[in-house]
């Protein structure tokens, strides 16, 4: 159910450019979640690419579609990927989303995703306390648990985008997506910064391992079909690629929590609702947005 304020941004128009473009999503990221983000991807009309080798990860991502990176059990291989396929999506124009998986929890990891965040993700996606640690307003979660509110983190999330130039993403009850306007970053004049939410999804998403990290990658395959269609990533298209991917996510919990009982079923019934999830239920899907003020 779309307010006024959000009836610009056409999530089922979105989601059909993912059927129709077959993105082609490279995705560096942690071993736990590698099965269940390709078969997510499958699962919405994506097609996935598990290269984190630095010997060709760089040369892939000259084909690639898009690409996700997610340094949730990262290798010395994983870092030197990402570096090689960042430098490769940057000059090409590839969207690439990052998500800041435990940053500020240890000390090299922290650096190493405070350093792939310097090079202007066209997305991050995290939850809570990653996006407060990594606008550096926040220490972290515990371990990959948020000890932050969404809503407590918004001009954290505004800053953020205001540096990277991209979109921000929290996940939470309520998924938050902040896109800065000029003067949104704390130290600068008060800005104004575009959040929209979306409400949906289901209590058992929290206890399927992979359904944060898989969003990062849905996230960039949503972004990838707005430029194989012609659009821009960034601005107001690039938020409405970002919004369209949760609220996919969002309407594919809900329909799965009405066949699922405990986290077991609810992984299977997940990845068939986000195949089988009709126009109607992504339109059904809540979604308010408003400009909030950023102070300085």
């Amino acid at each position: 159910m779309q307010t006024p304020h959000s009836n610009a941004l056409d999530i089922v128009a979105a989601r059909a450019r993912v059927r129709t473009t077959t993105p082609l999503i490279q995705c560096i990221t942690n071993t736990v979640v590698q099965q269940f983000t390709a078969n997510v991807l499958l699962a919405i009309g994506a097609s996935p690419a598990m290269l984190d080798h630095e010997a060709d990860s760089g040369q892939f991502a000259s084909i690639a579609s898009g690409i996700n990176i997610n340094f949730g059990t990262a290798s010395s291989h994983q870092f030197l990927a990402a570096d090689a396929s960042i430098e490769v999506a940057n000059a090409a124009g590839t969207p690439w989303v990052l998500d800041p998986v435990s940053v500020g929890g240890v000390e090299y990891r922290t650096s190493r995703i405070r350093a792939a965040a310097a090079q202007h993700p066209t997305a991050v996606r995290g939850n809570a306390s990653e996006v407060a640690a990594l606008a550096g307003m926040g220490l972290g979660g515990r371990g990959v648990d948020a000890t932050d509110a969404v809503d407590d983190v918004i001009t954290a999330a505004s800053a953020l985008s205001a540096t990277t130039g991209g979109v921000v993403a929290i996940s939470g009850e309520v998924d938050a997506i902040v896109l800065a306007e000029p003067g949104a970053a704390p130290g600068d004049d008060a800005g104004t910064a575009t959040v929209v939410r979306v409400h949906g999804g289901h209590g058992l998403m929290p206890l399927v391992i992979g359904t944060g990290c898989s969003l990062g990658a849905v996230t960039a395959a949503y972004l990838a079909a707005a430029k194989a269609a012609g659009l821009p990533i960034t601005g107001p298209t690039g938020l409405e690629a970002v919004v369209a991917a949760h609220a996919h996510f969002a309407a594919a919990g809900l329909k799965a929590g009405q066949v699922a009982q405990a986290p077991g079923s609810f992984a299977v019934a997940f990845l068939d609702a986000l195949y089988s999830v009709t126009d109607s239920e992504l339109a059904a899907v809540e979604i308010t947005a408003a400009a909030v003020e950023v102070p300085a």
